[in-house]
């Protein structure tokens, strides 16, 4: 298991930002500029990973929603609609 993978959303968030505002403030060496970009991009997929995660979540939890919305709408118009199919 990698530092990466045990990172929560928040904590890269906030150390990616860190890492912005060194890049920004400038006066570090190449080498050390470089360090800090490839780590930047590290906390950007991390973030990314949690997003995504977070997106995956809540497109379930609105088809389920949407599903039982459904359901419940059938269920209300159960003896209406099994009436229009007999007629």
């Amino acid at each position: 298991m990698t530092a990466e993978s045990t990172l929560g959303y928040e904590q890269a968030r906030d150390e990616l930002v860190e890492v912005v505002r060194r890049l920004e403030a400038g006066g570090s060496t190449l080498e050390e500029s470089l360090a800090l970009w490839e780590r930047g991009e590290e906390l950007a997929r991390v973030c990314r990973r949690w997003l995504d995660g977070a997106r995956a979540r809540l497109d379930a939890a609105l088809a389920g929603q949407t599903v039982q919305d459904g359901a419940e709408g059938d269920a209300a118009d159960g003896s209406k609609g099994s009436a229009e199919a007999e007629g």
